[in-house]
């Protein structure tokens, strides 16, 4: 009889563990629409969803003219608040492309805290000559980066359907 309870015992601890191996390895499976199942799948596609510079540039093009009209308005918090978001657009482009970093180098170590700093003055003037400044040395990264016909001028018109 002992002998018979303890293999009924050993039977259900076999049991009970494997069930618990066949729950873990249920929860490590992902299921999901796009993203994949397997890890190098799953890396696969969000750094395709990412993309490469063209989405980070993008986004600094907008940042660019709310930028450029936070200064004529200005709305110092806003131009500030954009300012920011240029720098971290463009962080988070190098991440992926480290390989523009060098080309924005001066875009990012001299025009953007020059930008920074004019709207610390809160001076219309100031500001428009950094803003200046930026906007040719956006034009001087796109010939570095072999896109010269990427032109960058002043905004002309507003976009936003905010007035900030």
């Amino acid at each position: 009889m002992k002998n018979s309870t303890l293999i009924v015992v050993i039977l259900l601890t076999g049991m009970t563990l494997i069930n618990s191996c066949q729950q873990q390895a249920k929860e490590e499976t992902i299921k999901t629409e796009w993203i994949g199942s397997e890890k190098q799948e799953i890396v696969n596609n969000i750094e395709f969803q990412f993309q490469g510079f063209s989405r980070t540039m993008v986004e600094v093009s907008h940042r660019y003219q709310e930028l450029y009209w936070a200064g004529q308005d200005k709305n110092w918090g806003y131009a500030e608040y954009q300012r920011e978001h240029i720098v971290e657009a463009l962080e988070q482009g190098f991440m992926r492309r480290p390989e523009h970093e060098e080309s924005a180098q001066s875009f990012v170590t001299v025009a953007l805290p020059n930008i920074e700093k004019a709207i610390q003055t809160e001076d219309p003037q100031i500001f428009a000559e950094a803003f200046t400044n930026l906007t040719t040395t956006c034009y001087t990264c796109h010939q570095m980066e072999d896109v010269p016909f990427m032109t960058v001028t002043e905004p002309k018109i507003r976009h936003s359907i905010i007035n900030y």
